[in-house]
Order: C-alpha cells, then structure tokens, then sequence
C-alpha cells in the first residue's frame, strides 16, 4: 500500500464512522417522534376510559378482543396492559439518550429499572391475553406473539444478568436487543403503513390478518429490526471497513425513511382519526 493510499484509508473510516453514528442519531430521532406519538395516543384514548371505568369505549377502535361484557378479569388485564405499553415505551426511550447516562446515572437506573419490570410484566400479559383469553386471530399470529414474549423474557435475563455482573458493554447490547423486541407492537403499526403506503394498496393483507404479508410480517415486526441492530452493532465495531461502515449507514438512514413513512401513516390512519 503506497502512503497516500494508507492516508486515504485513514480518512474514509473517521468519516465513515461519522456516517454511521449520524445514521443511528436520525433513526433513534426519528423513532422517538413515532414512539411519542403512541404513547399520546395510549394516554388520550385509553387513560381516560379505564380510569373512569367506561371500558367499553375501547371498542371504538377496531381490536382483536378489546371490551368483553362480563369479562371483568380480561378487561381490566387488557386495560392495564395497554397503559403500562405507554409507561415502558417511555421509559425504554430515557435508556438510548446517551446524556441521560452521562448526566443522570440515577434516572437512567430507575428508568432502565421500570422498562425491564414492565417488558417482562407485558411479555407474560400478552402471552395469557393470546392464550388464556384467546386474543389473536391465526395461530401464525398466535406463534409470532408467543415468541417475541420468549425472546422479551430471554433479553431481560440477560440484560439483568450483566448489569449485576457490572459488564457494561455486554449489558449495553442486550438492552438495545430488549428495546427492539419490547417495540414489537409499535413496529407492527407502522410496518403495516409503511407497507400500504408504498404499495399503494393493502397488498397481502387479509381480512383476518391471514394474508401473506400479516404472515410474514408477524415475524418481521420484532426480527427485522433485530437484524438491524446485530447489523448495526457489527458495522461500528473496531476494525470494520469504512466502506462497510458507510453502506451500513446507507442502509440504516434507507430503513430509517420507510419507518418515518410508516409512523406517518399510523398518526394519521391509526391514532389521529380515535382522539
């Protein structure tokens, strides 16, 4: 290698690991806007009705098994899993502020604290609400949330397990790993119109969620942006390529815009028009 090769070697990776901290900055902002928007609309249409009791205006909105007459214990399981949806995503948003951290140890514990109590409070609600109530409508969909709760409950060992052992780093990644499998349900709204939006059309959507793309995207809504962050996590390692570093970021700031549709598309289709 002649020294102005080595030189330019030296130049692209800085820049390339700017292209990829850059990349992950806009996705995380970009996700807090989406993830803020859930959460306003957890607190406005379903705060309101569960504290007051009036449970069945949880029907307004189209659901798999929302209100049920009769149904007090399942009704008020799938109350509180729906607000505490609210509280988690909130606190799991404090954990990727890395000024938190730095500035505030203590919240960033007792945030970190709260999301993991309620990841696996929520994973192992939704798994009696999908098989002690019945709430799903194909058993593909049925096998989807059961293992995204599996895979909640595994990453939240784990997560523990490192923190006590005080190894940060190891720590750090399966806490992201966590939050990406906890998202699941956001990811799941706004995979959906991200995915009509762009095809113009509910292509491989079926009336009972039973169509190719509700298949396929059962999965999808908790493994693909698994995949990302491994990706994600491999590319900013030391001693990557920069121009692997720079494709990743090209990949990244690619899914961040199919996700900023999405969000778009479930403000205005899924949460605007119930407030």
């Amino acid at each position: 290698m002649t020294d102005a090769t080595a030189r330019s070697a030296r130049r692209v990776v800085p820049s390339a690991d700017a292209a990829l901290r850059g990349a992950a900055i806009l996705w995380f902002c970009v996700a807090a806007v989406g993830q803020l928007a859930f959460i306003v609309f957890i607190a406005l249409f379903y705060g309101p009705s569960t504290v007051l009791g009036h449970f069945e205006a949880w029907n307004e909105k189209p659901l798999i098994t929302g209100y049920v007459a009769g149904d007090t214990a399942g009704n008020l399981m799938f109350g509180v899993h729906v607000l505490l949806a609210a509280v988690m995503t909130a606190a799991g948003l404090l954990q990727l502020v890395p000024t938190i951290r730095r500035r505030a140890p203590r919240l960033h514990r007792w945030s970190g604290r709260v999301f993991l109590t309620l990841a696996v409070t929520m994973a192992l609600g939704g798994l009696w609400l999908v098989w002690g109530r019945g709430t799903y409508l194909t058993l593909a969909g049925a096998i989807s949330i059961s293992m995204d709760a599996a895979l909640i409950l595994l990453f939240a060992a784990l997560t523990l397990r490192y923190a006590i052992a005080r190894r940060i780093d190891r720590h750090r990644r399966w806490a992201l790993r966590l939050f990406m499998v906890g998202s699941g349900v956001w990811f799941q709204r706004v995979g959906y119109m991200a995915w009509i939006l762009i095809n113009g059309a509910p292509v491989g959507i079926g009336p009972r969620m039973s169509g190719p793309f509700d298949i396929a995207w059962g999965f999808g809504q908790f493994l693909l942006p698994l995949a990302m962050l491994e990706l994600y996590l491999l590319a900013s390692a030391r001693g990557v390529a920069g121009p692997l570093k720079a494709g990743m970021a090209a990949l990244l700031v690619t899914m961040t815009g199919v996700m900023a549709v999405g969000i778009f598309g479930a403000i205005m289709g899924m949460w605007l028009p119930y407030l």
